[in-house]
């Protein structure tokens, strides 16, 4: 549990690690911690720990990348919070059946970068469409993140990847 609470406070502490990007408000590594939460702990204690990080940020506490509270449900991007749960666990669950290599553990990377995107673009599709009243459609929101968004996050695949394989052949993982 300690280990779930080590990465509850790593995902938070990612929303702050802002790299500023031309063209967008900035980049996190919140994501490479939501990566590294399923290929070191597993699947289920993966989602807890990220679940509990949401959970956090629900209840007040600001430690999304743009605040807190229970109004953030509300904003279109929202649904990749509760992507990162889905992509921990879905990461962590594929780790736990393949044996541990770098080609794997990027597949897992790859399988939670699907899983957080599709929620999120999802998610964003309802928001924007349902709630905001500002139609539009899933293609333009996918091709909103493609440019700037998804790149960066592959990049974080590749380097959770690489951590997560050499933490575990340093005896530092809870997946097996």
């Amino acid at each position: 549990m300690v280990l779930c609470a080590m990465f509850t406070a790593l995902v938070a502490v990612g929303a702050f690690i802002q790299i500023p990007v031309p063209y967008m408000d900035y980049f996190t590594l919140q994501f490479f911690f939501v990566l590294l939460a399923g290929l070191i702990l597993g699947g289920n204690k993966g989602a807890i720990s990220v679940g509990c990080y949401v959970l956090l940020g629900l209840i007040g506490i600001p430690i999304f990348a743009a605040g807190g509270g229970i109004g953030y449900i509300f904003r279109p991007s929202f649904g990749y919070l509760v992507g990162f749960i889905a992509s921990a666990f879905v990461t962590g669950k594929i780790c736990e059946k393949l044996k541990a290599s770098y080609k794997n553990y990027m597949i897992a990377c790859l399988a939670g970068f699907v899983v957080t995107y599709a929620i999120g673009i999802v998610y964003k599709f309802i928001i924007l469409n349902f709630y905001a009243h500002t139609p539009a459609t899933i293609a333009v929101i996918f091709l909103s993140c493609f440019p700037l968004d998804m790149p960066g996050d592959f990049v974080l695949c590749l380097l959770a990847s690489g951590v997560g394989l050499k933490m575990r052949k340093n005896g530092f993982c809870l997946n097996e």
